[in-house]
């Protein structure tokens, strides 16, 4: 994750599953992340595993970034 002046600008998975699934959502969960600015995303339909780990991940570094 990147952060930019206090923005999200860019998400990066590090390691996947190389799932059909998860492939075709994380493009939807990067896309909804920079919009909403936040881990509080919904999931994508069909990759529930993936994005509950999405969030989980994306929270944990915007924890660490934010020192919580």
């Amino acid at each position: 994750m990147t952060l930019t002046a206090g923005r999200i600008t860019a998400v990066r998975a590090l390691k996947a599953p190389p799932h059909p699934q998860t492939t075709a959502a994380l493009p939807k969960l990067v896309e909804a992340t920079l919009e909403a600015q936040s881990a509080d995303i919904d999931a994508v339909t069909g990759a529930t595993i993936t994005s509950d780990g999405y969030r989980e991940s994306l929270q944990a570094a915007l924890d660490l970034k934010s020192g919580a």
